[in-house]
């Protein structure tokens, strides 16, 4: 069982920078591949990035891509997505979600633990 608790969000302006933390229970942090996704009122839950267990390797949305960056330190069980250059089209709630292997996943489907989100905004 891993518990997920996210933290960072708030209200920028267009071009500004917010940094999201992710903080996990357990102690097999290091074995799951980690995964941050949006939902922005009325809309699906969207992919935004993931990063497999070892931190090695990333993917991002194409909508992010060279403006955020996730990345992990599994000494603090903490995941992070660093969002610069923020668009309104940003604002969503931002969720943090777990997966039990070692390789990334994209849909919703493929992640076992979710935290509870948190909110960013994006003023224009």
């Amino acid at each position: 069982q891993v518990q997920l608790v996210e933290s960072g969000g708030g209200l920028v302006q267009a071009g500004g920078s917010l940094r999201l933390s992710c903080e996990a229970s357990g102690r097999t942090f290091s074995r799951y591949s980690m995964g941050w996704f949006r939902q922005a009122p009325g809309k699906e839950r969207e992919f935004v990035a993931a990063i497999t267990w070892s931190g090695n390797f990333t993917y991002y949305a194409d909508s992010v891509k060279g403006r955020f960056t996730i990345s992990r330190d599994n000494a603090k069980n903490t995941v992070y997505l660093q969002m610069n250059s923020l668009k309104p089209e940003d604002t969503a709630v931002y969720y943090c979600a777990a997966r039990a292997s070692q390789a990334m996943g994209v849909m919703t489907y493929n992640y076992d633990y979710w935290g509870q989100g948190t909110q960013v905004t994006v003023s224009s």
